[in-house]
């Protein structure tokens, strides 16, 4: 099978510090890939560069045969790219922004109208979509940018902590989602902390530190040795440090304060 995303010593650097050294990376179409990392590690750099938000990189990225670098818009229309923050237009309606973002598609009135009343009434929100957004929660604005991503059915999906801000039962409904997404062979690009998600719904986990990939494979081939959660391995694999310990040192500031506090009592 042919990747539909293809990444070659890809690098990136913000003045010293490398984002990404060398990367290299296949995925193949219908695939959910959990591609996890600590904050600095070069997660967000990644997808913003498959999203053509960022152009000035080294190193090569195909997408669907596609050179990026010379078909940015072509790429773009591909793409659902959600992130986990991001400016909407608050003074606009989510009707009024659903429309303009899918009228950037080329989308009919129609089918916009169809897919983005749709979307929010599965989301429980359909009753606010003539709400303007300055009043929305931060759950209700995801629910929004979840649905600004996938509205005109993009091969590929780019999500950045889709889950942030989101109730349980949208939680529960993304994740069916995703599954949903795959069986019409949609490619999965999943970010995310939440390593007990990120266990569950993907296929293949990626997991990336200082700009460089520490382990590729799946759940099972990743605990072949150890046995253990996914959490475990990212820590082992991400953190020089006992974290035990460090949680220990942290808690003990409280104890010490309160036996500082309780002495100056007596």
């Amino acid at each position: 099978m042919e990747s539909i995303i293809t990444i070659r010593s890809l690098s990136k650097r913000y003045g010293e510090k490398a984002a990404l050294n060398n990367v290299s990376l296949d995925v193949y179409p219908g695939q959910i890939i959990g591609y996890i990392g600590p904050n600095g590690a070069g997660k967000s750099t990644t997808v913003k560069i498959l999203a053509g938000i960022i152009q000035d990189y080294e190193g090569e990225v195909t997408v669907d045969g596609m050179k990026l670098s010379d078909n940015v818009l072509a790429i773009k229309s591909k793409i659902g790219y959600i992130p986990e923050l991001t400016e909407l237009y608050d003074l606009l309606t989510a009707r009024e922004y659903l429309k303009f973002v899918g009228k950037l598609y080329h989308l009919s009135d129609d089918v916009i109208e169809s897919r983005a009343t749709s979307m929010l009434d599965s989301f429980g929100i359909l009753d606010s979509i003539d709400n303007r957004m300055d009043g929305y929660s931060k759950g209700m604005r995801q629910k929004v940018l979840i649905t600004s991503g996938l509205l005109h059915n993009p091969s590929i999906v780019i999500m950045d902590e889709p889950l942030s801000g989101l109730d349980a039962n949208a939680v529960i409904m993304v994740k069916e989602l995703l599954q949903v997404l795959k069986a019409e062979g949609k490619t999965i690009f999943y970010c995310s902390h939440m390593m007990d998600v990120v266990e569950r719904v993907s296929d293949r986990i990626v997991l990336i530190d200082k700009g460089e990939i520490v382990a590729d494979g799946t759940i099972d081939e990743l605990r072949k040795d150890s046995g253990d959660s996914l959490e475990k391995i990212f820590s082992k694999l991400t953190s020089n440090e006992d974290i035990a310990l460090k949680a220990g040192s942290f808690a003990s500031l409280f104890k010490n304060q309160e036996e500082e506090t309780g002495a100056s009592d007596e």
